[in-house]
């Protein structure tokens, strides 16, 4: 049997749980009907999987389900939020307010925008990566129509505070966006105690299968916003596109899996974050990139001093298996956008890893790959000498 390397990039992607597996499999032989066809049993099926899960993605943000619209994963969620708002008030304004430090999916629709006119303020974070909110309160302005900020970054595992951010946009009357793709399912999510009028979401981040994500869209008060793609009026107008029954069903599965274990499993993985943590520690020239505490429990995110980034992650190639940084921005040869705006000089940025622990992650795995850390630093920052 080929070997592989442990798998520690839970946040570029997670297995799907067999468990979620298994309740998709039946919609995609037996149940296969299309959920707008309401006229015969087949499609009355697929529409009443489609609202039960609706029903289940609600119940986890304290949601109604119509405040549910699928969509093919969180980048779609993001860009007819940002867009969607941007196009049905732009007679009100064309001020936008991010994050330095959001994804792409994010960062990229925003400056799109600003193509068109809008202007965008990019807020810089603190040293630990949370947002200033003294800084937010000085950049609104009357025009500020839109406020975007990610729940928790997918590299350093931040966790902004969002009820504060939501009740200054709320006070405002400001719609207020959140991407929730690393969150649902890992840590409580509730959009009435945090004021968000949208939430992006995605399945794949939470065992559950690729393509297919949501985005909760506040009913009352209604958030206006303009549909990206047209035809066939699907999800209320919103979103146009056949549903996708299995994986909307697998994503709402993994959803339930991911709240009824969350306290347990935030346990254990702090836990395992801490060992790894510790145990890479006697290696000195380390850097916690992130807030020490207020931080997914499966993250762990470290700048080396000393040694080569490319090196590094062509040493531990076939020891385990993570990144330095978000899978979306891999293709680029730049330094993380995430770690310069922390103020990390570049070859520390280079110098990085995100250690993304998971659900099938165990102890004897996190001692495996201390060691093969260690070892790999160790030997580069001899070469180096």
């Amino acid at each position: 049997m080929v070997h592989r390397p442990i798998y520690l990039d839970c946040h570029a992607t997670t297995p799907v749980d067999p468990r979620v597996l298994e309740a998709m499999l039946p919609f995609f032989t037996e149940q296969f009907g299309n959920p707008a066809s309401l006229t015969h049993a087949y499609g009355w099926e697929a529409e009443a999987a489609v609202a039960r899960s609706r029903q289940t993605l609600a119940a986890a943000i304290n949601a109604s389900p119509e405040e549910i619209v699928f969509t093919s994963g969180a980048t779609e969620a993001n860009n007819l939020a940002i867009k969607g708002i941007a196009e049905a008030c732009f007679s009100r304004g064309r001020h936008i307010i991010t994050v330095q430090t959001e994804h792409s999916a994010v960062l990229d629709p925003c400056k799109y925008l600003e193509s068109l006119g809008f202007q965008v303020t990019y807020l810089p974070v603190q040293p630990d990566g949370l947002v200033n909110l003294d800084a937010l309160d000085k950049a609104f302005r009357d025009d500020t129509i839109l406020v975007s900020v990610m729940a928790a970054n997918n590299e350093i595992g931040v966790l902004q505070p969002l009820a504060e951010i939501g009740m200054r946009c709320r006070d405002r009357k400001i719609i207020f966006h959140s991407d929730g793709a690393q969150s649902i399912g890992k840590i409580p999510l509730d959009v009435e105690a945090m004021r968000l009028d949208l939430l992006s979401l995605t399945a794949h981040k939470v065992y559950g299968p690729k393509g297919t994500g949501a985005l909760y869209v506040r009913r009352r008060p209604r958030v206006p916003l303009a549909a990206q793609l047209h035809g066939g009026g699907h999800e209320r107008g919103l979103r146009s596109g056949t549903l996708y029954t299995p994986q909307i069903v697998g994503f709402a599965k993994a959803v339930e899996l991911g709240e009824a274990a969350m306290a347990a499993e935030s346990a254990r993985l702090t836990d395992l974050r801490q060992c790894l943590w510790n145990g890479l520690r006697p290696l000195g020239g380390l850097h916690l990139n992130g807030h020490a505490t207020q931080r997914l429990p499966n993250n762990l995110n470290l700048s080396f001093d000393g040694v080569d980034g490319q090196a590094l992650l062509l040493g531990l190639r076939g020891i385990v298996a993570l990144s330095s940084g978000s899978a979306c921005s891999t293709v680029s040869s730049a330094p993380s956008h995430v770690l310069k705006a922390l103020g990390r000089d570049d070859a520390l940025a280079y110098a990085s890893l995100r250690f993304g622990l998971g659900r099938f992650t165990t102890a004897a795995e996190i001692d495996q790959v201390v060691a093969g850390v260690i070892s790999t630093v160790q030997a580069l920052r001899q070469v180096a000498e």
